[in-house]
């Protein structure tokens, strides 16, 4: 009796695991994710820069885990990523676009090779795999497409203004995708992460030269960070495991108590300037 209740349960989870594609998941949330889904039974492919980062990890979960090298600036390299994916575990279920990194710099500060390659990655990169897979999830009238953005898509700070603009630009993109590919039986959700700690904010950052100019503006947002308002990164993984699991998702979803504390904010002084200069918009229209 008891071989075929195990029998039964593991035919269970073999048919509810699922096939997981992360971009960006040599370390921090990516990483944290990537191995949440392992230990649950879940086959994953992650994409990487460098693939020997996760050798341990590999040899741990060898039937259920494939490593590929991607750089996703690379438009062409994406599309094969992603078929050497479907052609290995034979299915994606989801895609989580999560390659990305941060760029501090006031507006002035900033440099046109910084510019370009910070939306390379954040907002291209993200574009690539996400036209790579779509192709996909539509033959198999499946899928979730989860886009990592931030909450600094939805407002921004000074000195974070390239980065807001790169996460702004996902939010349109993913809003935009979902009315496109839901008739397709795809499903895509925008996850918003207030800060934590990891790598993110340190030595996975780039920063432009400083002009003095904007010294005060540095020093009055580093006088609010807080250490307490970083989350913490392992507390994210029930978070997208549910995410992943619900058979309705949200469009947008954020993680971390002071994310929605201050988009809370932020929202209700547009709404409350908006309705302020509503006699000006409705004149506005002519008619």
């Amino acid at each position: 009796m008891n071989f075929v209740i195990e029998f039964y349960i593991n035919i269970k989870q073999i048919t509810m695991a699922k096939t997981i594609f992360i971009t960006g998941a040599s370390r921090g949330l990516g990483l944290i994710w990537a191995q949440a889904f392992l230990k649950r039974g879940d086959q994953v492919v992650v994409a990487v820069r460098n693939p020997d980062a996760l050798t341990d990890l590999v040899k741990e979960y060898a039937s259920t885990l494939l490593a590929l090298k991607l750089d996703v600036t690379d438009k062409a390299a994406c599309f094969e990523a992603v078929a050497k994916a479907k052609a290995h575990f034979g299915t994606i279920d989801i895609l989580i676009n999560n390659a990305g990194y941060g760029h501090t710099g006031a507006i002035e500060e900033l440099e046109e090779q910084e510019i370009r390659t910070q939306f390379e990655t954040n907002v291209y990169g993200l574009l690539w795999v996400t036209q790579a897979v779509i192709p996909v999830m539509r033959k198999q009238k499946s899928g979730h497409i989860i886009q990592v953005s931030s909450a600094l898509g939805l407002l921004a700070f000074p000195t974070l203004g390239l980065y807001s603009a790169s996460k702004f630009a996902v939010e349109g993109i993913s809003e935009a995708l979902a009315a496109e590919v839901s008739g397709f039986g795809i499903k895509v959700s925008i996850l918003e992460p207030n800060g934590f700690t990891t790598e993110f904010a340190t030595t996975s950052g780039i920063q432009s030269k400083p002009l003095a100019f904007y010294n005060e503006v540095r020093d009055g947002l580093a006088a609010g960070n807080n250490a307490e308002d970083w989350g913490v990164p392992e507390a994210t993984a029930e978070a997208v495991l549910k995410l992943v699991d619900a058979e309705n998702p949200p469009l947008r979803l954020i993680l971390g108590r002071i994310g929605i504390q201050w988009i809370k904010h932020v929202y209700d002084q547009r709404m409350q300037t908006w309705e302020e200069w509503q006699e000006v918009s409705v004149a506005a229209q002519g008619n």
